[in-house]
C-alpha cells in the first residue's frame, strides 16, 4: 500500500517533504522458504509468481527506505494473521487455504487498558520480527 508511487500513505513518511517521520516495519514471507510453496498452493498460484511478488515488494521497500524509516524483515512460517498497525489501532484478517490475505476481512482491534487481543498479536508480530532475517 505505501509502496506505490501514487500511495495516499506514502507521503506521511518522509519528514524532509512535511510528513511526519513515521516508522514502518514490515515481515513478509521468505521466497525461498518451504512456507511460501505451501502458501503458493493454498491459493492456487505457483511459487514462482508469488516469491516474484515478494521480491518486487521487497524491492519497493527499498526505494521507500531511502526517504523514511522502513524495515523489512522476511520469516520462515506459514502466515496465519495479517496486521496493520497505526499507534494503537490494529486491523486484523486471517490467511487460510483458499483466500489471499487481502480477501480476508479485517478486524479492529483497539489498544485497552486490560484488552488482550491487541496485546497478544503485537506480541506475536514482535516474535515474528525477532525470529525473522532483516533485509531492509
Amino acid at each position: 500500500m505505501i509502496g506505490l508511487n501514487d500511495s495516499l500513505l506514502r507521503a506521511c513518511l518522509p519528514r524532509e517533504q512535511g510528513g511526519k517521520g513515521l516508522r514502518v516495519r514490515v515481515a513478509l514471507l521468505d521466497p525461498d522458504s518451504d512456507a511460501l510453496a505451501r502458501r503458493a498452493a493454498e491459493i492456487g498460484e505457483s511459487a514462482e509468481s508469488l516469491a516474484g511478488g515478494v521480491r518486487l515488494t521487497e524491492a519497493r521497500l527499498r526505494e521507500l527506505a531511502e526517504v523514511g524509516d522502513v524495515g523489512v524483515w522476511r520469516y520462515r512460517m506459514l502466515p496465519t494473521w495479517r496486521l496493520i498497525r497505526a499507534d494503537g489501532t490494529m486491523f486484523v484478517g486471517a490467511f487460510d487455504a483458499g483466500w489471499e490475505g487481502h480477501e480476508s476481512a479485517l478486524y479492529k482491534v483497539m489498544e485497552m487498558p486490560h484488552g488482550p487481543l491487541y496485546r497478544g498479536f503485537r506480541r506475536m508480530f514482535e516474535e515474528v520480527i525477532d525470529g525473522a532475517e532483516r533485509t531492509i
